[in-house]
């Protein structure tokens, strides 16, 4: 008995490096956005982490974002040399708390609109199906690849 249901097809080329190249893509698209307001993509979602979560622990900004913390450090510096980010001792004297300044929020609203900007044009640029699908694309896969057991052995 014959069916009509097409074969099975394998991926063409390497899923790593077609990640890589669309999110290079996307990231370009975002930074040109940020760029008019003084700002790289990763300080802009700093910044907003920080308002989300804040005032929060380095470590516990640092597992919302699930970066190092030597990154993080790294990434605030500059974030608190501009007066947009404090980091204040907390309540012990081995504890710091990371927040927002009124400069900060002030410069995350600028940089929030052109996030958006950059959003939409993406969201049109693709068609809003494609973004949703990607979206929902993405969510699966990443909850899959969460069963995994981290790989810390980079041999």
């Amino acid at each position: 008995m014959r069916t009509d249901t097409p074969p099975v097809t394998r991926p063409q080329g390497c899923t790593n490096l077609k990640l890589r190249q669309f999110m290079r893509r996307i990231t370009q698209h975002y930074d040109a956005e940020m760029a008019k307001v003084g700002l790289k993509t990763t300080q802009y979602s700093l910044l907003s982490h920080v308002e989300k979560l804040g005032p929060v622990r380095p470590v516990d900004l640092a597992a919302g974002i699930k970066m190092e913390a030597s990154t993080l450090t790294r990434n605030l510096k500059p974030l608190v040399d501009a007066g947009w980010v404090t980091v204040a001792p907390g309540s012990d004297a081995r504890s710091r708390l990371v927040a927002l300044t009124p400069a900060g929020r002030d410069k995350r609203a600028e940089a929030q609109r052109h996030w958006r900007r950059a959003q939409d044009r993406i969201n049109a640029l693709l068609g809003m199906d494609t973004v949703v699908a990607l979206h929902a694309l993405i969510d699966h896969s990443m909850d899959t690849l969460n069963t995994l057991p981290e790989e810390t052995d980079h041999a």
